[in-house]
């Protein structure tokens, strides 16, 4: 009688890579209200990939250290690594960690596009990919956690009953101030929880040698520079200091993605004397803190080479937000008057700044793209969404993961801008504030977070 001999499992390969992405001097940088200009290069910057291919299918997973990155100059970078490497686009995810201190390729408020970075940029991308998959090599992986909450704040704050929190857009006064600078005794509580997990994907060949390491964590930018200074931030303190302590060689590869962190910080209002005040202090203390956690937490580690893997994406369409006719007659007005070249952020400079943003949201199309992505790696998955989402949608897609590991990356394929919850857009502060980077429709935060649930769920009961 013959026997059926047993079916070879596939075997498990990754690689990883990073090119040098650092902009020459001079280049603009977004992420403030105004446009500034590198003058001081403190580290380089870097577009990292991990490759993952298991049978047949291959899945990219790429995290570039700039501020964001619009859906419009992704997809053609993505067109490009398809066209080359043969990865399927809804297998790649090309993420923005968001540090505030690298070259621009969007308009942010009157943060421009560098022009230059922007047509240097993606053969960049496309070249740590293809160095990735060049590298590609028997390899184990394994889903890891930590707890850090520490360095975890809302920074949406209600305020004592005598201070009014301005809207500029309104004219009218909100429920919550964001970021009270100069009113700290005016603070009355945060508003909502944090996401004290830092989750990550860990790769490294049978022969033990390490790879790379994806870790996320919803922690906006910490932004201890002065502006004109390039910096991965955090991020990259995180990925130097992982690397050292694991004695890892020069082709392992760090990554730290950022999380769902749209509402979070760790500029500490009520107390202020907790973090060190020098330049990069306080990002070195936290990008070495994160990553002796997990450097602590590796050798509980399960690993696995024989894993499934998959991916989906779909774009979900979300009208946006417009101003009235009347609402447009008085930015007109206000604009009539506005000085851009010398403007400042305070008030009467945000009343200036939002009142064009009406008019330029008002040129937009009426619906707008948000691209919503999974991928499966064994009994874990990836989501991937295209905006600045708060954590407390992080935590509830968390809650309800039907994977035994889950993480939420942000500023992922795109970027549609902030997509707060409905209930805190009612209360309004600056993520709220109507604008082109925060402009869709209440509601907008359920349908993604929903839609990604959805597609989560076609993964694991097409596989199982």
């Amino acid at each position: 009688m013959n026997e059926t001999p047993n079916p070879i499992k596939p075997m498990l390969q990754s690689g990883a890579a990073q090119v040098k992405t650092t902009p020459p001097l001079g280049t603009r940088i977004n992420g403030d209200f105004i446009t500034h200009y590198a003058t001081y290069i403190h580290d380089d910057l870097y577009s990292k990939a991990l490759v993952l291919k298991c049978d047949d299918t291959v899945v990219a997973l790429v995290v570039v250290d700039i501020c964001v990155m619009p859906r419009e100059f992704l997809n053609p970078v993505k067109a490009d690594i398809a066209r080359i490497t043969g990865i399927p686009a809804s297998h790649i995810l090309i993420s923005s960690t968001h540090t505030h201190a690298a070259g621009s390729v969007a308009d942010v408020h009157l943060g421009s596009v560098d022009p230059a970075y922007a047509q240097k940029l993606p053969g960049l991308i496309v070249e740590s990919v293809r160095l990735a998959i060049q590298n590609l090599r028997p390899a184990q992986l394994a889903f890891g956690s930590v707890q850090a909450p520490e360095h975890l704040l809302c920074r949406r704050y209600e305020m004592q009953t005598d201070y009014r929190p301005f809207n500029p857009v309104s004219g009218g006064d909100d429920l919550i101030k964001t970021n009270p600078f100069g009113a700290e005794s005016s603070i009355f509580r945060s508003i909502a929880p944090t996401d004290p997990e830092l989750g990550y994907l860990a790769v490294r060949g049978t022969d033990g040698r390490w790879i790379g390491l994806l870790a996320n964590y919803s922690l906006h930018y910490v932004g201890d520079w002065e502006n004109g200074t390039i910096s991965a931030d955090y991020f990259g303190v995180f990925a130097r200091t992982l690397g050292d302590k694991l004695r890892a060689g020069p082709e392992f590869v760090g990554m730290m993605s950022n999380g769902t962190s749209g509402d979070v910080n760790i500029w500490d209002f009520m107390y202020p004397e907790r973090y060190p005040k020098a330049h990069f202090a306080k990002s070195e203390l936290i990008g070495s803190d994160l990553a002796s956690r997990v450097f602590q937490s590796v050798d509980t580690l399960e690993w696995k080479s024989d894993v499934l893997l998959d991916a989906t994406l779909e774009n979900v369409s979300i009208p946006v937000a417009k101003p009235s006719s009347r609402e447009l007659e008085t930015a007109a007005g206000l604009l009539a008057g506005a000085r851009f070249e010398t403007i400042e952020p305070d008030q009467e400079g945000l009343k200036q700044i939002y009142a064009r943003e009406q008019i330029l949201l008002n040129e937009m199309p009426d619906r707008r793209e948000c691209p919503v992505q999974v991928i499966r790696i064994g009994d874990g998955m990836i989501g991937g969404l295209a905006g600045e989402f708060f954590s407390e949608t992080g935590l509830y897609l968390k809650e309800n993961s039907v994977a035994a590991h889950y993480f939420t990356i942000s500023m992922a394929n795109g970027n549609v801008g902030y997509v707060p919850p409905a209930e805190e857009i009612v209360k309004g502060g600056y993520e709220t504030w109507r604008c082109r980077y925060s402009c869709l429709m209440p509601g907008a935060e359920d349908t993604i977070r929903e839609k990604l649930l959805v597609l989560a769920k076609s993964l694991a009961d097409a596989r199982r």
